[in-house]
């Protein structure tokens, strides 16, 4: 699907010739970002009852750690039930939405392309191949975000100027949930007293608690390069 109004042809991108076959086309990523809204919702959702998980499972060490006699067999296995649970869900959440998360950055990264043939330090390729380069993925996509952003503010003489923040904050909190994920696998696996495993849910459920806010900022993330792409492609006065 294009950009362009209903019942109306395509917009051109900023008032370039008609793009001929084989070469680089303006293409809607809005549905992609309606899903990606869905999705992030619904990770920060599970990663919500995770949370929930992981304290109750900190109270329960704590309550064993004071008086093993107090905390029953069966609670315990509630809660063991409960992580496994949730950790499929936070799975099967994290696979859905990186699917489509990499086909919309690959989406804006086109549109940029055509918005700013010049504007770019890497391939279109890397929009994807970014993300899994170690090390590389703690700054290569957030490279290519910010020429994508760049490249898809709407150029209006004179008016404000667009903040990247909510880029660079989504930014900031992904790699710190991404790097918070190293030191609770190396709690879990160090836990061998009830005083240890609590320790480790407490910093499993402070994991959890940054992920749901890098959830939410990615959607805001998401809407606004979305937005700017829409309102770039509809002409360099349109209100962004």
């Amino acid at each position: 699907m294009s950009f362009g109004t209903p019942g109306s042809p395509p917009a051109p991108a900023l008032g370039r010739p008609p793009q001929l076959s084989g070469l680089p086309v303006l293409r809607s990523p809005q549905g992609l970002a309606l899903a990606l809204t869905v999705l992030l919702s619904a990770a920060a959702v599970v990663n919500v009852a995770a949370t929930a998980v992981s304290l109750y499972t900190w109270a329960l060490m704590r309550d064993a750690a004071a008086d093993p006699a107090a905390v029953a067999a069966d609670a315990v296995h509630r809660a063991e039930l409960a992580a496994v649970m949730v950790s499929s869900f936070q799975m099967l959440a994290l696979l859905g939405t990186a699917v489509v998360f990499l086909v919309w950055f690959h989406r804006v990264r086109a549109n940029g392309q055509v918005f700013r043939p010049d504007g770019f330090s890497l391939a279109g390729g890397w929009a994807v191949g970014s993300w899994f380069v170690p090390l590389g993925n703690f700054f290569l996509p957030y490279r290519i975000a910010k020429e994508t952003w760049r490249a898809s503010v709407p150029l209006v003489p004179g008016g404000p100027a667009v903040s990247s923040a909510p880029l660079t904050s989504w930014w900031i909190l992904w790699v710190l949930s991404a790097l918070s994920n190293f030191p609770a696998r190396e709690l879990y696996q160090r836990a061998d007293t009830p005083e240890r495993l609590g320790d480790a849910a407490a910093f499993d459920a402070f994991c959890d608690l940054l992920t749901v806010a890098a959830a939410v900022l990615a959607v805001l993330f998401v809407r606004r390069l979305t937005a700017l792409q829409h309102a770039k492609a509809l002409g360099p006065y349109a209100a962004g």
